[in-house]
């Protein structure tokens, strides 16, 4: 169901790269928008799946905003979002998303951006959306203080399974995984949650879920648990995926260390890229072996890593199952390429778990 309306989604010089992934979590899929066309040059005429995955999605890649715009008018239900689908390193938005924005205004489409830089406090473009009486929606602008909440220890009251959707680098899949499980899971007959920890998880349509990188340090904690907590009591699902962030020991992005804690997960699935050998974004600082993260983690969340999920970003499809098996070999563990192979090794790794919880 879509929840907000069609959408633009711009992407212009990054999509199919890292700095790309919320232009590819919306291409793969999305219950706030309908995604309508992707605006990239430098794919442009292409189909945005194709480019992707090598599956065609149905949504054009334009070279420009303003032909995007112009096809969507065609349409029986025209564009009413332009979405910034670029994530840099830091979250900045630069002086050509800059301008695409404002010109997305003048064309008379509302800004959804989930960047650092919030466009809403630009007084020229916040002055040109009101002039027009369109919104700018800042999905990383912190809430309002007096509705955060603090750790309190409710997570205990959570009786399903929680699983945990933790990578070895930021950009490797985690969020894109922990959605292809719910999915397989409720193929399987279980009813799950999905609890989206960043922007482009909430641009999805996530049902709960918090920003994470944008919340004052002290309410971390106290927000992803009322997240879970919020899922468990609204839905009482069989099964919870709490999406990542970062890695533990990327030296940027150091994430995972607050859903252990505050989340509690009774089990912990990673997401690895096999051919990346050094941190992304940060050539020289050499990724931890899989096994010692998996070590990591298992350290300090006290629960075991059940199964692994494979990017198969640079590997050469007739070499994924191969690098699957020698994956799966090495740590021990299931393993599976949720993107080319789906989740049902995920699923029934997390099986007597589940059944435990019933």
């Amino acid at each position: 169901m879509v929840l907000d309306g069609c959408a633009i989604v711009y992407c212009e010089g990054f999509f199919g790269t890292t700095n790309g992934k919320t232009a590819h979590g919306l291409v793969r899929r999305t219950g706030r928008y309908d995604v309508v066309s992707l605006v990239d040059s430098r794919h442009a005429g292409k189909d945005a799946g194709m480019v992707l995955d090598g599956r065609n999605s149905g949504i054009p890649v334009y070279a420009s905003l303003d032909e995007a715009v112009k096809a969507s008018a065609k349409l029986a239900e025209p564009a009413k979002y332009f979405v910034n689908g670029i994530t840099p390193d830091g979250g900045s938005v630069s002086p050509e998303t800059r301008k695409a924005a404002k010109r997305a205004l003048e064309l008379g489409l509302n800004v959804d951006s989930g960047a650092h830089d919030f466009l809403s406090d630009d007084p020229e473009i916040a002055k040109l959306a009101a002039r027009k009486g369109l919104a700018i929606r800042d999905v990383r602008k912190t809430p309002p203080r007096q509705d955060l909440h603090f750790f309190s220890g409710k997570i205990e009251e959570v009786k399903c399974l929680k699983v945990a959707m933790l990578g070895t680098d930021s950009a490797s899949g985690k969020r894109t995984t922990a959605w292809i499980l719910v999915d397989a899971l409720e193929k399987a007959g279980y009813s799950a949650e999905m609890i989206g920890t960043g922007q482009t998880a909430w641009m999805q349509g996530a049902r709960y879920g918090i920003i994470l990188d944008s919340l004052i340090n002290d309410f971390v904690s106290g927000e992803i648990e009322h997240a879970v907590w919020s899922a468990w009591k609204e839905m009482k699902p069989d099964v919870i995926v709490i999406e990542g962030q970062g890695s533990l020991m990327n030296p940027a992005y150091p994430g995972g260390f607050e859903i252990l804690a505050a989340g509690r997960p009774d089990v912990v699935i990673m997401q690895c890229v096999p051919a990346r050998k050094e941190y992304d974004g940060f050539p020289g600082y050499k990724m931890h072996p899989l096994k010692t993260q998996i070590e990591a983690v298992e350290l300090l969340g006290g629960k075991p890593v059940v199964a692994v999920a494979i990017n198969h970003e640079d590997i050469a499809p007739k070499d994924v199952p191969s690098i699957v098996n020698e994956t799966s070999e090495s740590v021990n563990l299931p393993a599976c390429d949720p993107l080319t192979q789906g989740a049902d090794v995920l699923v029934d790794a997390l099986r007597p778990h589940i059944k435990n919880r019933r």
